[in-house]
């Protein structure tokens, strides 16, 4: 009887106790205040219970490793790229500025550029150059299926692994499978070193399921890159016809940026297996290709927090004529859907194109119930039709285009590991404004929104309340 007495004093003692570090924690480190209050009232009211989805979801266990791998890793050639170092002038130069502070990496000259569309024309382009590695083959994609377009990455990449090119394989742990990955197993049993990306079972990492890695990279010798918005899958190839064929955009880069997408492979390579990727195999010295100025940009739930969000931001805030989105999924927060609006009001012609149905119904619902206030403001919205588009482009005043694997919405700008290209070039934006400007066909009003049954308004409105976790 004494013993269920001490228990209780201290239970109850604890329902003090355990609150405070919670507390102090997340004063600390918690910047959103909305965040912060949550949390401490949680941990309050359920001292334990709060407590425990603290300890588990809380605390930012990505960044404090990211802390400390930049503190353990230099990569090697940065003193190269500083010859390939351009500067911007015009009114696009406070961008070019901003995002060199941000990323700490230089926009460099020397590039070229070539845009490829869906699975059909780029896949060939991808394997081709698989085929002909000569030291290294680095490949990030966050879908990689083991289907008949999979087998043919694989094959290559098991026929470089042979021939003694340095293969690596990096695919998400859920965009890939979560209980299987059959793509890693067929890879692994030849020997080609393959990793699934913050994958575990365990109870203590299971917030780590939130954390995906959407990037697509591709890297051959060090100096061929691809990257853009295209997994790898069936799905892809618009000539298989298969149930939900998916249209895409994917960018074929040559020249010193090379350098700084192999890098991004080789943090996230690093961040997920402990090797360091380095060397001439992996990063060789950069020459110039072309005349393109490019910078990557990377973002993710670590120390690249936000920063493709900020990009875009910044280039919203300082567009003048016209910006021009694509995108699949299209749910900004209210901090970025104040900044388009605003642009809109001060005369900025704005086209947001997304597709009439997504692979997701219910990021459509939600979509829909966030549409009224861009009309409002006066941007045009376009729904384009089948198949759906899975490109994520964004080019202002015709002359700056950001592309690669970031959609617009909640998820993709703060909680998944993205990666893009920002590109100074009039020639390109002018090719990337046509495509864009082919899929308006359906301008959305209105008068579509209101006749839309009010059973229906109502559950888009709920569906939009889960905005941030979809």
């Amino acid at each position: 009887m004494m013993s269920w007495v001490i228990l209780k004093e201290f239970f109850d003692i604890g329902r003090w106790v355990v609150p405070i570090p919670v507390t102090l924690h997340a004063l600390r480190h918690k910047r959103n205040t909305a965040a912060c209050a949550g949390w401490i009232g949680v941990s309050w009211m359920s001292p334990y219970i709060g407590s425990a989805l603290y300890l588990m979801f809380g605390i930012n266990r990505v960044y404090r490793r990211a802390r400390k791998m930049a503190d353990q890793h230099t990569w090697e050639g940065r003193e190269l790229l500083v010859k390939y170092r351009q500067v911007i002038e015009g009114n696009l130069a406070p961008l070019a500025k901003m995002l060199g502070r941000l990323t700490e990496r230089p926009l460099m000259r020397g590039n070229s550029v070539k845009v490829f569309h869906d699975g059909d024309n780029t896949y060939p382009i991808m394997i081709e150059a698989i085929q002909n590695a000569q030291s290294s083959v680095v490949l990030c994609s966050y879908i990689f299926r083991d289907d008949v377009v999979g087998e043919d990455f694989a094959e290559a990449l098991i026929n470089a692994h042979t021939r003694g090119v340095e293969v690596r394989v990096l695919v998400d742990g859920i965009g890939s499978g979560y209980f299987r990955c059959p793509i890693q197993r067929r890879l692994r049993k030849k020997g080609v070193p393959c990793a699934r990306f913050m994958h575990s079972i365990w109870p203590w990492k299971m917030p780590f399921i939130n954390l995906r890695n959407h990037r697509k990279i591709l890297v051959v010798d060090g100096r061929v890159g691809f990257m853009g918005g295209l997994n790898i899958g069936a799905e892809n190839v618009l000539s298989l016809k298969t149930k939900i064929p998916v249209a895409d955009t994917h960018f074929l880069v040559k020249g010193p940026v090379v350098h700084q997408l192999a890098v991004a492979f080789a943090w996230d390579w690093s961040f997920t297996t402990g090797e360091t990727l380095k060397g001439t195999p992996y990063l060789p010295e950069p020459g110039p290709v072309g005349d393109i100025p490019m910078r990557v940009v990377t973002s993710g739930p670590d120390m690249d927090l936000e920063k493709i969000e900020y990009g875009m931001l910044q280039a919203l805030t300082l567009a003048k004529k016209n910006i021009r989105f694509m995108t699949p999924y299209f749910l900004p927060d209210e901090r970025f859907s104040s900044v388009i609006n605003l642009a809109a009001a001060r005369g900025v012609v704005i086209d947001i194109v997304v597709p009439q149905r997504s692979n997701h119904r219910i990021i459509d619902y939600a979509r829909d119930a966030s549409l009224r206030p861009y009309l409002d403001a006066g941007c045009r919205i376009w729904m384009a039709d089948p198949p759906f588009n899975h490109s994520k482009l964004m080019v202002v005043d015709d002359e700056w285009s950001f592309v690669g694997s970031t959609n617009l919405d909640v998820r993709s700008l703060r909680l998944n590991f993205e990666v893009n290209l920002e590109m100074y070039d009039i020639g390109l934006a002018t090719e990337l404004s046509k495509f864009i400007d082919s899929h308006k066909k359906n301008r959305l009003t209105h008068h579509d929104i209101d006749r839309i049954p009010f059973v229906l308004q109502v559950r888009n409105e709920v569906f939009r309340l889960f905005m941030p976790y979809l």
